[in-house]
């Protein structure tokens, strides 16, 4: 059983002390204390999904408050999630093909189209994000078209990233730790993307350079082309992956800093380090780039640079990723995705949405306690689950409690509608 008690968070010390300590981390100045104390928080007030997924048509008034979304497996939950990550991001977190996102079931002479609205209320003000996607036909080649709007001006889908702050967690989320090296460096694109602008458009440029320059070690394997040419492509890669490498390790230092008591809560008290392990050193990525190339040439492939890069996490120095029990990783995970959030919320001087997919169920009791303890200062949470009884009615009389059944969201009979 759950309680979460309603709290506002005034002061920096509180703030760290909601984490599990009552001094500041290690590496945290007196500066980044009072950004914290400062922070503000952000809410969806009204979401309008229209042929979304296995939404026809579903308009949702929010308020600052938690909002447990409940039903059976298959019926929207994770869907309504997706729609509000989306808005956020620009892209789902789950969806291979952005065709995925629409309902094709009212499909006219046009094709099919997906409307997804939300109304954010912030600090500096309301603001009115809009997407829509449409599509001809299903087919996995067929042309999607994205149009996107804040506040009635047509956007791309980089303006979206950092308007809307929100960090998803996932019972997929052990993966961070266990899984491949591609998904750590998502968890570490996404995070810095939201605060930091040029990051993203820097991670566009090397992402861009690094398949120009990857077709190009093709073509002079085959003969097609002249090995000079790479010369202009490795500046360009050295350039973007060096502001990279140097923006993830700031990312990570602070990430540790702020993760350590939040581990040692969660788990009663074991100490969580968190490293970095760029694929090479600023200092060293044009001779590396130069060593290798012979081997790129002959497999057609970049072998240096952030690309490639990594992080570990270690427990009283055991490495979690390979000899961590589940419980172990999942426990790690979870002081990520709650590392994250007070990250955003640091940086962007916003508190982020926090949306909580299914989490509950993969936790214990102890760490369902402290789950609810650590995020109760953050205004919205969006939870889903097919278990009411994971909460405790104390908490199910402040929440906002919604039954979702095939594509439909009400308010859940016996609960408080507003």
């Amino acid at each position: 059983m759950i309680s979460r008690r309603p709290q506002v968070v005034n002061s920096a010390a509180s703030s760290w002390r909601v984490i599990g300590s009552t001094i500041p981390p290690e590496g945290c100045d007196i500066i980044r204390l009072q950004e914290l104390s400062r922070r503000q928080a952000i809410y969806i007030s009204h979401l309008s999904l229209t042929n979304f997924r296995n939404y026809s048509q579903q308009e949702l008034d929010l308020k600052p408050q938690s909002v447990v979304l409940h039903g059976d497996n298959a019926q929207g939950k994770t869907n309504l999630l997706e729609a509000i990550y989306v808005l956020a991001t620009g892209k789902s977190h789950r969806a291979n093909l952005e065709r995925e996102l629409i309902n094709w079931s009212p499909v006219g002479e046009g094709g099919a189209v997906a409307r997804l609205v939300a109304q954010v209320r912030k600090n500096s003000g309301d603001m009115r994000v809009e997407m829509v996607i449409s599509a001809a036909q299903p087919a996995a080649d067929a042309r999607v078209q994205k149009n996107i709007k804040i506040n009635g001006v047509p956007r791309r889908s980089i303006d979206l990233v950092g308007q809307m702050n929100v960090v998803l967690f996932s019972s997929r989320d052990i993966d961070l730790v266990a899984g491949t090296p591609s998904q750590r460096r998502r968890y570490l694109d996404v995070a810095s993307s939201q605060v930091n602008t040029k990051y993203l458009r820097t991670l566009q440029q090397y992402n861009k350079v690094l398949l120009q320059r990857n077709h190009l070690l093709r073509l002079i394997g085959e003969r097609r082309s002249d090995e000079s040419q790479l010369d202009f492509w490795d500046r360009e890669l050295i350039g973007h992956g060096s502001y990279i490498i140097g923006e993830r390790r700031l990312m990570v230092e602070e990430l540790n800093a702020i993760g350590k008591p939040i581990h040692q809560q969660i788990s009663g008290g074991e100490d969580l380090k968190i490293t970095y392990m760029p694929n090479v050193d600023v200092d060293d990525f044009h001779d590396r780039s130069r060593s290798v190339r012979r081997e790129e040439i002959a497999r057609g492939m970049s072998l240096v640079g952030p690309h490639r890069d990594d992080m570990e996490f270690t427990v009283g120095g055991v490495n979690m990723g390979t000899y961590g029990s589940r419980g172990q990783q999942r426990t790690v995970a979870l002081s990520m995705r709650l590392a994250e959030a007070r990250y955003l919320g640091v940086r962007m001087n916003d508190e982020p949405v926090l949306l909580l997919d299914d989490v509950l169920s993969e936790l214990d009791a102890v760490r369902r306690h402290h789950l609810m303890d650590s995020i109760e200062s953050y205004q919205q949470v969006v939870f889903t689950t097919t278990d009411l009884g994971q909460f405790t009615p104390g908490f199910t009389a402040m929440a906002l409690i919604l039954k979702v059944s095939a594509g439909v969201v009400a308010p859940s009979a016996g609960y408080r509608v507003s």
